[in-house]
């Protein structure tokens, strides 16, 4: 069976919120959308809402589904990337509830990105081999068009 992460794209004024996952082992960090697993019981929407809200401290509207798709090819792990909209709060780092999770890392912080500006991302986002094709789909399916 499919290992499937429910995410959160959250545009804002040509942005999009990313959270920065920092290793306590070694101090290794990356960019990711924010996202996590559903819980049981609970509807795809249901949990890209309750995700954002502990892992941004946004509450957000879901808008619809954008992405369905493997993390890697030939993996069993699948991100489901929902477009989402912040109804309110102030994006912060925020938390994992899951301790097993928490012992491994923790959200370091956050940051809006230029979806019109891919020179603007960094490089700890432009290298990541998952977050930049990621972010470059997201930006083709909203009509954010990139040079080259």
């Amino acid at each position: 069976m499919a290992r499937i992460r429910y995410q959160g794209a959250i545009v804002r004024d040509h942005t999009i919120l990313l959270i920065q996952h920092r290793e306590h082992a070694g101090g290794r960090s990356y960019w990711l959308l924010p996202g996590g697993g559903r819980e049981a019981g609970e509807s795809e929407e249901a949990c890209v809402i309750r995700e954002m809200q502990e892992e941004t401290g946004l509450q957000v509207a879901v808008e619809r589904l954008l992405v369905e798709a493997p993390r890697q090819p030939g993996t069993d792990r699948w991100h489901k990337t929902y477009l989402c909209h912040p109804l309110s709060g102030e994006a912060q780092p925020g938390y994992e509830p899951e301790p097993e999770v928490a012992a491994y890392y923790c959200i370091a912080e956050v940051r809006w990105v230029d979806l019109r500006d891919e020179e603007s991302w960094g490089e700890k986002v432009v290298s990541d081999p998952y977050t930049y094709p990621e972010l470059k789909q997201i930006c083709a399916i909203l009509g954010y068009r990139q040079p080259g």
